[in-house]
């Protein structure tokens, strides 16, 4: 396999490489090895949370698969931050950023060490766009593998998944849950190891790098727990072994069209609304020409197909007994929607590879309805734009009987403000809440804001009070809210300016997210208002609230200068 042996030939000829070798034989390295590619394993297994806790057997799978493949398997570590333990603490600020440092340290163990390739086995939220990023910018041969979804829990016959317990708080201070149900929902929600269940934004990012291309068909609703998710981590590195033999990289894969069949699937799915910012950042690092508003182009023909949580009653492992991405892809492929000519990691085109998937769904399930009786005609994200939003904002509109509300501002300057006040049952229907100083740069970081918005849920109010924030929505929020707001309140964007009272529309049929304040008015305000002092002047947020470009642009932090 020396012939492709491109980046680790480095380490491999001339005297001038000999102290190279010496190190590696440190390692395990004999004669033969320095001939064969050296692929890395980037493996983001970590104790911490369940997303990330069932990890390492599927690296090690992968490095046994790599190595029989012929390859030479090494292995490094990457941070990770879950979002449902950090969750309406300060640790949240560091969700968002978490995706760029994981990205920065899959570049620089790549690049640095000369690899010839990288398997990337990640399974909370940033892992899969920080990853996915890294691969772009680096574009030497990749896959992504996913740690597999967690299993659903069971209270007194419900379906549970991680928002549960956050829908539970507001239940509970509403007084309408015993402390029975409480405490039993609290303790059922989790039952093993997995990412969230629902097709929260760990499902949505997996299930949409099928259609990317970056990961095997069927691999990324397989439960973590099962062996067949391990099997498909082996099957991951052969398949990665050859993409190596045959210089098939990241930048290959990763296309304009591709994306396009991403975002199909993302919103064919009812996906997460970080998907938004995410494959913004992935196109960026890729060199791909994508901007917010394609994300509309391609929900205006997309239908909602799958009745997945948040919205509908089913999880991941439901999804895949029912033909998961493949079904999807395959249905979307058949009414045009999707682009069968792009190329996969496994060297086939996305039409080869569903060449064996059924036309259309099976009759015995309703987790995916057939393409022409969908739960709903476009998909479910909706990019709205305004006085309050002139660079754009997200909505994420499935499930909803009305997708409009105008109303009196109910204004918080963090997200902790505004929980107090629902707890406090101070918000009533009709209410249009604004978070704002938590986006990019304001934040820094941009906290999903699940704890009030499940709070709401939880009382009732989940369709009668509008939120809007230039923060983020974690994938297992719904409601009236709109979240990304940009520009953000920190840089002087309108939502700066709301005052409490101050009459909000947000209306997704219209894509209009509209302050009604006379502009005369607003320029008044403008001139009184002042940026706020950073809330860090040191360390790792600080560094990232200087760097990170506008939620439009993904919230990356190495934009173009």
């Amino acid at each position: 396999m020396a012939a492709y042996n491109r980046r680790s030939r480095l380490i491999t000829h001339g005297v001038a490489r000999s102290p190279n070798r010496a190190m590696l034989r440190a390692v395990g390295f004999g004669d033969a090895d320095f001939e064969k590619p050296i692929v890395g394993v980037a493996n983001g297994h970590s104790t911490m949370n369940p997303c990330n806790a069932g990890i390492q057997v599927l690296a090690d799978r992968a490095i046994a698969a790599l190595g029989e493949a012929g390859a030479k398997p090494q292995v490094f570590g990457f941070p990770t931050v879950t979002d449902g333990i950090g969750m309406g603490t300060e640790g949240m600020k560091y969700s968002l950023v978490s995706r760029e440092v994981i990205a920065d340290s899959i570049e620089t163990a790549v690049n640095g060490q000369c690899m010839d390739g990288v398997l990337c086995v990640g399974g909370c939220d940033k892992n899969m766009p920080g990853a996915m990023m890294a691969m772009a910018r680096i574009n030497v041969p990749g896959i992504f593998v996913y740690a597999g979804t967690i299993k659903p829990g069971f209270w007194k016959g419900q379906k549970l998944t991680i928002v549960s317990p956050f829908e539970a708080v507001g239940a509970f201070s509403a007084g309408k849950m015993s402390r029975e149900d409480f405490d039993g929902i609290e303790k059922n929600a989790c039952p093993s190891v997995g990412a969230c269940g629902g097709q929260y934004t760990a499902n949505t990012m997996s299930s949409s790098f099928e259609a990317l291309g970056m990961s095997l068909l069927a691999s990324s609703q397989l439960a973590a727990p099962d062996p067949e998710k391990a099997d498909s981590a082996a099957v991951s590195a052969r398949v990665l072994v050859e993409a190596v033999k045959n210089d098939l990289k990241p930048r290959d894969i990763i296309t304009r069209k591709s994306i396009e069949n991403a975002i199909a699937l993302v919103m064919a799915t009812g996906g997460s609304t970080n998907a938004v910012l995410h494959y913004l950042a992935i196109a960026a690092a890729a060199g791909v020409r994508w901007t917010i508003d394609d994300f509309e182009r391609i929900r205006r023909k997309v239908p909602l197909l799958c009745n997945l949580k948040p919205f509908g009653p089913y999880v991941a492992v439901d999804f895949h007994a029912a033909g998961g991405v493949p079904q999807v892809l395959k249905m979307l492929l058949q009414a045009d929607l999707v682009h069968g000519e792009c190329m996969t990691i496994t060297g086939k085109t996305l039409a080869e590879e569903l060449k064996a998937v059924p036309a259309k769904p099976r009759s015995d399930q309703d987790v995916i309805l057939p393409i022409d009786k969908p739960l709903h005609r476009q998909g479910p994200l909706a990019i709205l734009k305004g006085n309050l939003a002139p660079e754009g904002c997200v909505a994420k509109i499935a499930g909803l009987k009305s997708t409009t509300i105008t109303g009196p501002a109910r204004v918080f300057d963090s997200e902790h403000e505004c929980m107090e006040a629902i707890l406090a049952r101070r918000i009533k229907a009709g209410d249009v809440i604004v978070i704002r100083y938590e986006g990019p740069k304001g934040g820094p970081g941009m906290q999903e804001m699940l704890a009030p918005t499940s709070a709401l849920i939880g009382q009732g109010l989940g369709e009668s009070v509008g939120l809007l924030t230039d923060g983020r929505f974690s994938g297992g929020t719904w409601g009236m809210v709109v979240g990304h707001v940009a520009p953000e309140a920190y840089v002087g964007g309108n939502i700066a300016l709301v005052k409490e009272g101050d009459s909000i529309t947000i209306d997704a049929k219209k894509r209009l997210v509209q302050l009604n304040v006379a502009a005369r008015e607003l320029a008044k305000r403008r001139k009184k208002w002042k940026a706020p002092k950073p809330r860090y002047t040191r360390g790792l947020l600080a560094k990232y609230a200087r760097l990170v470009s506008t939620a439009s642009l993904g919230a990356i932090t190495d934009s173009e200068a």
